[in-house]
């Protein structure tokens, strides 16, 4: 393995490695292709076959929870065009942390470091191994309450097979990506195909009176949205790679533009087919609900439903696994977090360390019982970095205005998603007030990590031995 150097100013930060022959790296093996599979493999994950649960049971009405399943949509989209102009503007991997560095400084972006390792990125681990486990565990289960710990064994071990896969070979896992995109836009047109064609040709009175009994007031809104976004997140995670997609001034904004409105389409008709054969009241009841889905239309075949939401899942979690790893691996190559994580192996051109990490992490994840607490804990920190993110995009207009920007967005795009965001981060505060104070300790706490860990320089020997800095 070889130790990538270490920077010490924010412009050195935030530079590009030098060009040196001998110099180990990261490999640009990323197509358009790649880009969308990325983005759709994370977005197409364990959300909607989980999260319809959430947002229901906040809103209470059909047609309250399928609103908030278009306005999700909308705001992805919104903030993917700022991530457009953000990725292309500067073009370096790590994604959020690298764009808050660069508009507020090393404090602003090791607090995003802090956060996103110890709770959104191994957060969204766990539920998706969670979520691939209860669709695997269920069908043997039908009217029985899962095993103790089954769900948690399995979800362990698939985090630590994907995370082998993704430490062997970057272009494999890449492969195994365009497969898994296909396999999840299947499973999601099984249940778009027949959960309509099922609202065609029975009576249903779901959509009878479509908003009666919604519950309008704004903490259950926030916290329905909450869900919702959960489902939609991934789309910013291609910018964690940006140093290893192929000219990617042009396939980054391809990718968001191509996947953004298709998925957003692809999870309202969703949403529509399961609400076409499921009652509300049986949605929230449901732990697995595309298998519960599946069992009420599919007959003899509802056996398949199953399996295609575990390879959905799978895609989603080893995309992940790869793509927040690079996040981790930035950090430590700015000097961030322990150097030993900015080491990539020689021959397979993976940053192995800060996979292990991650997977350490993700497991530890898995102790928490409570999935719905998961999210809302997940998506509260996310959307206040990426609402900073965005405001960076504000700021460096206003700082830097000849800074070279490939794509420029509308002015009032960016200040659109900061004012949406805003209100999404204060609003939680009010319904799950102790999960969102969590959060905010956590963060506050890294503040003490950053100054001991990062700005002290005189550290014991062992910590020098042990981490390389």
């Amino acid at each position: 393995m070889e130790n990538l150097h270490t920077p010490t100013s924010p412009t050195e930060l935030l530079a590009q490695q030098d060009d040196k022959p001998d110099k180990v790296r990261l490999k640009k093996e990323l197509g358009l292709l790649e880009g969308v599979a990325i983005i759709l493999g994370i977005i197409f994950g364990s959300g909607i076959f989980i999260t319809p649960r959430g947002v229901i049971k906040e809103v209470k009405s059909v047609g309250s929870s399928l609103l908030i399943w278009a306005l999700c949509g909308i705001l992805s989209l919104i903030g993917a065009l700022c991530y457009a102009e953000l990725g292309t503007s500067i073009p370096k991997s790590g994604g959020d942390y690298a764009y808050i560095f660069e508009a507020f400084g090393p404090i602003p972006a090791f607090l995003y470091l802090w956060d996103a390792m110890l709770i959104f990125v191994p957060t969204t681990n766990a539920i998706m191994g969670l979520t691939f486990a209860k669709y695997v565990i269920q069908p043997f289960f039908p009217e029985c309450v899962l095993p103790m710990f089954a769900d948690r064994l399995i979800a362990a071990v698939v985090i630590c097979f994907f995370t082998f896969i993704n430490c062997y070979n970057v272009k494999g896992t890449t492969r195994i990506q365009n497969a898994f995109m296909f396999a999840k836009i299947g499973a999601l047109t099984l249940i778009i195909v027949t959960g309509v064609g099922y609202l065609l040709l029975y009576d249903t009175k779901n959509f009878k009176d479509p908003f009666e009994g919604t519950d309008v007031s704004p903490g259950k809104i926030a916290v329905a949205i909450y869900a919702g976004i959960f489902s939609y997140s991934g789309w910013n995670y291609l910018n964690f790679m940006t140093e290893e997609l192929k000219n990617p001034y042009v396939n980054l904004p391809r990718a968001i533009y191509i996947s953004l409105p298709l998925v957003t389409l692809i999870y309202v008709l969703a949403n529509v087919a399961y609400l076409a054969v499921l009652t509300p009241t049986q949605m929230v009841a449901s732990e697995a609900i595309a298998v519960t889905f599946g069992d009420r239309v599919l007959g003899v075949f509802s056996w398949i439903m199953p399996i295609m939401v575990a390879i959905s899942t799978l895609g989603g979690l080893s995309v992940h696994i790869m793509t927040s790893s690079r996040m981790c691996f930035v950090g430590a190559r700015y000097g961030h977090f322990p150097a030993m994580l900015s080491h990539i192996t020689v021959f397979r051109y993976t940053p192995t360390p800060s996979l292990i990490f991650l997977c350490i992490l993700s497991l530890i994840m898995l102790c928490i019982s409570d999935i719905d607490v998961l999210i809302t804990y997940s998506s509260f920190v996310e959307s206040f970095f990426i609402m900073l993110s965005v405001s960076g995009l504000l700021w460096l207009r206003y700082k830097q205005p000849k800074m070279a920007r490939p794509i420029m967005v509308h002015l009032a795009i960016p200040i659109i998603f900061v004012i949406v965001c805003f209100f999404l981060v204060i609003l939680p505060f009010f319904q799950e007030f102790y999960i969102v104070l969590v959060g905010v300790l956590i963060t506050t706490l890294g503040i003490p990590v950053y100054y001991v860990g990062v700005v002290q320089r005189n550290k014991p020997a062992w910590f020098t031995k042990s981490f390389g800095k």
